[in-house]
């Protein structure tokens, strides 16, 4: 069974017929970052293209400033150095800039983050809109009960986890924040604007922290995925649009993504610094780092990506921090002992190449600490494109998909999420990406409950807490008689589900 998907966020790219996104108009500096002084660049060859690197120390501020010398004698240029990690990010044009580095004194590993020369780039909007029509919205309101907010009728995957029920109890604590590591969010959308917290968002694109008013936001023609993510986890409970599964809580936009709709490694890390940095108790992460879509980690490059964000993830987590990711929309099985990597590296030629996921982890989803989410349908069923694997699922939730496989009971209308777009709007996405910020929705909830529980202890009760479900009969999504993937493990934990879907009112009564 054949998928389009989005080469970057984890958004399902469905054909025009069941488009994934559907619009309706209803307007209304780092700490832990230390930036490198400039310098004279070294006489050195720089006749290749101009390329990003991140380079891995041992760390401290000594080892750093010294990488930091040596990174210039070698022809490149330092943008920031986050010392307290051990991560540096350079930019050179020396062609052998990677292997010089690696023979410093200090160096741990470094890599180049892309195959793609630094160029300005156009900006690539990823979706296709297709606009919803306004019985459908009267129809909604029409059976919106008073504690709803008008569009509330179409979230299926509101009571699909119980967050319905759970908002009687508590919407969660504003002290709690949501860092959305994306495609950039529009605060001034009137969902997202009373729950937005401006002084926790940055662009992270570059490599470095933009902090100018709006940075975070994503311009004209770029990619709303970080918007609908935003709403899904925190849209407000204000008799306007739709709500979020923890509406009481604070958001905040970090942006990743280039013009070009790539998340780099170097903006990943920024990312997961950045929100260590400013108070996050939860990220989500609803991408994976280009331009491979599995790092290999014996290859010198791909292994220095693997370990800069893994650095960059343990800090968030040794901060506070609950990282939430989704698992991707290949329908791969993660636990596989080989699956076929046909997208990478996606920024120039992919090629197709044999990969063991345990050696080659698709990050930030397949690190150790991670929250890995797999998506469900309407039905409840593990949906067509979601990834898998048993040992590497953590956790399932709603994720959306073809009302072919999974039809919605009514009110709801369509088997995606419908959630906040940028300019005040409303549309539908599909997508395991859909399906993260439902589970860090959720652990917002057990943080405003539990505001003094570390991450393990969050991880601990997300799992206790999820509704198991068992893998069931055999997977055959499309009914043509084959079996489209294989579900291993017992009720308690198994590949398609993990330890179960979430719940977000056991999340607030426990």
């Amino acid at each position: 069974m054949a998928h389009l998907v989005s080469g970057r966020t984890r958004a399902l790219a469905l054909p025009v017929g069941l488009a994934l996104t559907a619009s309706l108009g209803v307007l209304p500096g780092v700490a832990s970052a230390a930036p490198a002084a400039p310098g004279a660049p070294a006489a050195v060859a720089a006749d290749g293209p101009q390329l990003s690197y991140v380079v891995n120390t041992r760390g401290g501020r000594g080892t750093v400033e010294q990488v930091g010398r040596a990174v210039e004698r070698a022809g490149g240029t330092v943008v920031i150095a986050y010392d307290r990690i051990g991560v540096i990010v350079v930019r050179s044009a020396n062609p052998d800039f990677a292997e010089t580095i690696r023979r410093t004194r200090g160096v741990q590993s470094a890599g180049a983050t892309r195959t793609n020369p630094i160029v300005p780039q156009a900006t690539t909007d990823i979706g296709v809109d297709v606009p919803l029509t306004a019985a459908q919205e009267r129809a909604a309101a029409a059976v919106a009960a008073d504690d709803q907010d008008p569009m509330e009728p179409l979230q299926w995957a509101l009571p699909a986890i119980k967050a319905d029920q759970a908002h009687r109890r508590t919407q969660g604590s504003a002290r709690v924040t949501v860092a959305v590591i994306d495609t950039g969010v529009d605060d001034t959308h009137p969902d997202l604007a009373p729950n937005f917290d401006r002084a926790a968002s940055a662009n992270c694109a570059s490599g470095a922290p933009d902090t100018t008013e709006g940075a975070w936001r994503p311009k004209p023609g770029e990619s709303d995925h970080g918007t609908h993510v935003a709403g899904t986890v925190a849209a407000a409970k204000n008799g306007v649009g739709v709500t979020g599964v923890a509406p009481g809580v604070k958001v905040s936009g970090i942006k990743v993504a280039d013009p070009g709709g790539f998340f780099y490694t170097e903006a990943v890390v920024c990312g997961f610094v950045w929100a260590a940095d400013h108070g996050a108790d939860v990220t989500n992460n609803s991408y994976y780092t280009d331009p491979w879509l599995y790092n290999c980690k014996d290859d010198p490059d791909q292994g220095a990506l693997v370990e800069a964000v893994r650095r960059a993830a343990l800090y968030a987590e040794r901060k506070g921090a609950v990282n939430v990711a989704a698992a991707g929309n290949a329908s791969d099985d993660l636990a596989a002992d080989t699956l076929t990597d046909t997208t990478s590296p996606n920024d120039t030629t992919p090629g197709d190449r044999s990969v063991n996921p345990a050696r080659c982890p698709d990050i930030p989803t397949m690190l150790p600490g991670v929250v890995t989410v797999s998506a469900t349908g309407a039905k409840g069923l593990k949906a067509s494109y979601s990834n898998y694997g048993n040992g590497v699922v953590d956790v399932a939730a709603p994720g959306g998909d073809s009302t072919t496989y999974q039809r919605p009971e009514p009110p709801a209308t369509s088997g995606l999420i419908l959630s906040t777009l940028p300019g005040g709007r409303y549309g539908y996405k599909a997508g395991t990406s859909m399906a993260s910020p439902h589970v860090a929705g959720v652990v917002a909830l057990i943080r405003s409950r539990h505001p003094y529980a570390s991450p393990a202890a969050v991880k601990a009760l997300l799992a206790l807490e999820a509704d198991a479900k068992a893998c069931g009969a055999p997977y055959d999504i499309d009914g043509d008689g084959t079996v489209d993937a294989v579900c291993e493990g017992g009720e308690h934990r198994n590949g398609f589900y993990g330890t179960g879907v979430v719940d977000a009112l056991d999340a607030v009564r426990r």
